[in-house]
């Protein structure tokens, strides 16, 4: 059964995972050459789909299961009556098992299998069937080299289960890895095709379980389940006796000088996406303005915990952080927020003054960092993040004891039960400032209407995502607030508010 990425399925597993899943399958009486047959055929259907009549086809196979599958691959072109050419690193010859099958067909077939060298000459679509989830540690020569030529090329790439390179795990590029311009993944979908810099290499992605025996699949548990339409947490639909006081009551704590606004996108996104009512705490200054913008948020100037202890004691829920600041208005009034017993979003500088030591977090919250405020709430650097995105998620969740939104390419959420989701949506035009305090604000409204943080989370992520999505299409120049609207009609779409 094959899928395009609009029917993937939601779980996601580890390299080990899908290895075990492999060796069971083939314990239950599929043999794994069929298995590899069922691969190849697989990947030639996608390469026929996507570039019917380029030629010729030139495979790159390296040295295990990974290169019986291209060779098959070869063997099933040349028959078809493409012209098709192998360039083998290491000797074919001295393959085992199941891709020594899977050489030998490509021989019969009369594919023409040639040495790979740094001069050969890459033509038509390349099929990458280098390497596969066994790598561990950057890739060596001569891989790294034919890596190399293969991006270098700029031709149409075909990877075979998953690019070369590209860990399987975490999404990092182990020195060198593929630029696919489609993936076609077998058995069980990998974690790290959907985070890190996977998504930059895989291209357009195609599954096929190759007719795994359902029931064996369902053996092991899943690593992380990819966030859909089907599985999204649903807001309860609202009773006709409902009122402001029935959806609770957001306080959002931000917007020191110069930064006023991110508060205030906080606020309105939470007043746009459900919350009963809405209170903006910020500086004096900027209570004009918001009244202006937005007077159904009710605002107050706050100069001290003096005047915040009030109006936490109404509060429902807090968002905090927000264009907080680390200066001494923002740390005062953020040492309020482990006093209240209320479900709590914290974000942008509330994480940065938690790393720093100066608070303690209360429980029930929900952190949404990006990986510069997770390098520093974990002590490590961004780079040990960003190569392993989901232990950081879980190392949060942990150290934290909280749900964590670890946002990036793949947002990851992890809980401190152990649970992991991803959310494989969104848009380039979202790289923009603004919209992470939107977020922020979102979280906030599911958390009044009762969601708790986890499932809070992973249905904010998406929604706001999947905005970026609809909204991404025009192309750059996407501000903040164009989000609000967007994600208010999703939310109504996913969660509607009347049966």
């Amino acid at each position: 059964m094959s899928q395009t990425t609009d029917t993937l399925p939601t779980s996601l597993y580890s390299a080990a995972q899908v290895r075990e899943l492999d060796t069971r399958l083939i314990a239950a009486g599929t043999p794994g050459f069929e298995l590899m047959q069922r691969a190849a055929h697989a990947s030639w259907r996608a390469l026929r789909k996507r570039w019917p009549d380029e030629e010729p086809i030139t495979v790159l196979a390296g040295r295990g299961n990974n290169a019986g599958d291209g060779y098959l691959i070869a063997a099933l072109a040349q028959r078809a009556g493409r012209r098709v050419e192998v360039f083998a690193i290491g000797d074919p010859q001295q393959l085992q098992g199941d891709a020594a099958q899977a050489f030998a067909e490509a021989q019969s077939a009369g594919v023409a299998i040639r040495q790979w060298t740094q001069e050969a000459r890459l033509r038509g679509v390349l099929v990458d069937a280098l390497l596969g989830t066994g790598i561990s540690g950057d890739v060596r020569e001569p891989y790294a080299a034919a890596i190399h030529s293969i991006n270098e090329s700029t031709l149409p790439v075909l990877a075979v289960d998953l690019p070369s390179g590209l860990c399987a795990d975490t999404g990092r590029v182990l020195g060198q890895a593929v630029r696919a311009d489609l993936t076609v993944s077998f058995i069980g979908l990998k974690v790290g095709l959907f985070t890190g810099e996977g998504p930059d290499r895989v291209g357009a992605l195609v599954f096929d379980d190759l007719q795994a025996d359902a029931v064996v699949v369902e053996q092991i548990e899943p690593s992380a389940v990819r966030l859909s339409k089907a599985n999204l947490p649903v807001l309860a639909p609202r009773s006709p006796t409902a009122h402001k006081g029935s959806f609770g009551q957001v306080l959002v704590i931000g917007g020191d000088l110069g930064t006023g606004g991110a508060a205030l996108l906080s606020a309105e996104a939470a007043l746009r996406c459900g919350a009963g009512m809405v209170t903006l705490a910020t500086r004096p200054e900027h209570v004009t303005a918001a009244l202006v913008r937005r007077p159904e948020i009710m605002c107050s100037g706050v100069e001290s915990t003096y005047a915040l202890t009030a109006l936490t004691q109404r509060a429902d829920v807090l968002v905090i952080g927000p264009g907080l600041g680390q200066a001494p208005w923002g740390r005062s009034l953020l040492s309020l927020a482990p006093q209240c017993r209320v479900p709590q979003v914290w974000d942008a500088d509330a994480l940065n003054l938690l790393a720093a030591g100066a608070v303690e977090l209360p429980s029930d919250c929900l952190l949404t960092p990006h990986p510069g405020e997770a390098a520093r709430l974990l002590d490590i650097s961004v780079a040990e993040v960003q190569a392993d995105r989901p232990a950081a998620a879980r190392a949060l969740a942990v150290r934290f004891d909280c749900a964590v939104l670890l946002k990036g390419a793949g947002t990851l959420i992890a809980d401190r039960d152990g649970r992991l989701a991803l959310c494989d949506r969104g848009h380039p035009a979202m790289a923009s400032a603004g919209l992470g305090d939107v977020l922020a604000g979102v979280g906030g409204a599911l958390l009044a209407q009762g969601l708790a943080p986890f499932e809070a989370a992973c249905l904010s992520v998406w929604l706001h995502a999947a905005a970026g999505e609809r909204l991404g299409v025009q192309g750059r120049g996407l501000a903040a607030a164009d989000l609000i609207p967007a994600v208010r009609q999703l939310l109504e779409e996913q969660s509607p508010c009347r049966k």
